[in-house]
């Protein structure tokens, strides 16, 4: 794969989850504060999916994002849960996270929902808030989970006040790739990646040496996972947990993008680097350095004449933290009661958590321990590098709207990183306009 996966840059820009902001804005146009969900969905039954599924022949329809490298590998999951379970019939559709936000509260609200959704954890408060999502209680229940199966940070993330919305299928913290031959190239050990900001500079500095770019950055895509993750590991937040500010314009904030500035103004990322400008220089041999989730494990795989390793994302700040996301099962509200395909939805879920080793394929991180210590796992070595990092793996908050705030700071940082403004005013000036519009939100969502 020699060209951007779309998806991944979804991922990065704009908060670096595709679709939350789709989701607020979707959401509110849909008008009145319970949103468009309907009184009249299935109550919970069986077992959450634990019992299997006896009833009549039945379809279901499930959702997703996956339009990238892990749609075929979602795709082969949901296969061998047909092939397992003949009397249920999965048809699966693949929208991209903002279109499939735009879908999603209309369908609901036309009583042509799917039977289930998968969504990032950044999408779930704002979904459950406006009842597109029902509460899965009864699954987690059923299923005998507990929070001692999962990181304390995933599970967290799959709440909404006082309930569960869904069931987290995996975790992908932001890591480091880097490139074996350049790193050969301009003298540095190709078997030790950095861990520290000082350890990263001086690669780049070797790179320097030599005339190559070490690490492109972009006004596009540096905002999301990356310089976000700089800005939690110097103790800085982008949505507060309360929901009531932005740390926009805090100095974590600016710390992280004058640090991600000053690598183009001094001459270690090229000027105008396009969005995917990391991707392309690193799988063409012309870059070290690439930071960027799992997901690209797969695409490095197959990209030829690359000679690459991944690791934890270097220390560029005072602490060891990473942004992380997770893709989380969801079953979205229905008009019409339908006991059978409650009952099928939940046992799929129920299936594909147990089965989830697969899903590694995608460079995913098992969300559940229990997978992760399976020896099933042991296998996949480049993604184990990435379940290191589950520790200290920072997930937004379970704010509902927070994606709202997302084209203010995306619109900050291209103005701070072309020099258009100075960075603390942009990213002020940012903050400012994004606490208003989670003023606005506490009002909308209560």
């Amino acid at each position: 794969m020699n060209a951007p996966d779309p998806v991944r840059l979804g991922r990065r820009t704009l908060l670096g989850v595709a679709g939350a902001a789709a989701a607020g804005l979707s959401l509110a146009a849909c008008g009145g504060s319970h949103g468009p969900g309907q009184a009249g969905t299935a109550p919970a039954t069986g077992k959450g999916g634990a019992d299997g599924y006896d009833g009549p022949n039945v379809e279901l329809q499930y959702w997703n994002g996956l339009t990238g490298g892990d749609g075929p590998v979602m795709k082969k999951l949901v296969a061998n849960f047909m092939a397992a379970n003949p009397k249920i019939k999965v048809t699966t559709t693949s929208i991209a996270w903002a279109d499939l936000f735009q879908k999603l509260p209309a369908a609901v609200q036309s009583g042509k929902a799917p039977d289930i959704c998968l969504m990032h954890t950044a999408d779930i408060a704002t979904n459950a808030a406006r009842r597109v999502i029902q509460p899965i209680d009864d699954v987690v229940k059923g299923l005998n989970l507990t929070a001692a199966d999962y990181a304390d940070a995933v599970w967290k993330s799959a709440h909404y006040k006082d309930s569960q919305y869904a069931i987290p299928l995996d975790i992908h913290p932001a890591g480091l790739y880097y490139n074996k031959k350049v790193l050969s190239q301009v003298g540095a050990d190709p078997e030790k990646p950095p861990t520290t900001k000082d350890e990263f500079m001086a690669i780049l500095d070797k790179c320097k040496s030599k005339g190559v770019k070490g690490y492109w950055v972009s006004a596009l895509s540096v905002g999301g996972l990356i310089a976000q993750s700089m800005i939690f590991q110097n103790g800085g937040y982008m949505i507060s947990d309360d929901g009531t500010k932005t740390g926009f314009g805090d100095q974590p904030a600016i710390d992280s993008i004058t640090f991600f500035k000053s690598l183009i103004d001094q001459g270690y990322s090229p000027q105008n680097a396009a969005g995917d400008g990391d991707w392309v220089s690193f799988s063409n041999n012309k870059a070290a350095f690439m930071i960027v989730g799992p997901w690209m494990v797969t695409p490095c795989k197959t990209a030829k004449g690359l000679d690459w390793g991944c690791a934890p994302i270097p220390v560029l700040g005072s602490q060891q933290q990473t942004w992380a996301g997770s893709h989380c099962f969801t079953l979205p509200r229905q008009v019409q009661d339908d006991k059978n395909k409650a009952d099928a939805s939940r046992f799929f879920i129920n299936w594909m958590s147990q089965h989830s080793v697969g899903w590694a394929e995608a460079g995913m991180v098992p969300a559940r321990k229990s997978v992760r210590e399976s020896a099933d796992f042991q296998k996949y070595t480049e993604v184990k590098q990435f379940e290191k990092m589950i520790d200290w793996a920072h997930f937004p908050p379970n704010v509902p709207g927070m994606g709202d705030t997302d084209p203010e700071w995306s619109k900050a940082v291209s103005l701070a990183m072309t020099g258009k403004k100075p960075v603390d005013q942009a990213l002020r000036d940012a903050a400012q306009k994004g606490d208003q519009i989670l003023t606005s939100n506490k009002k909308k969502y209560g």
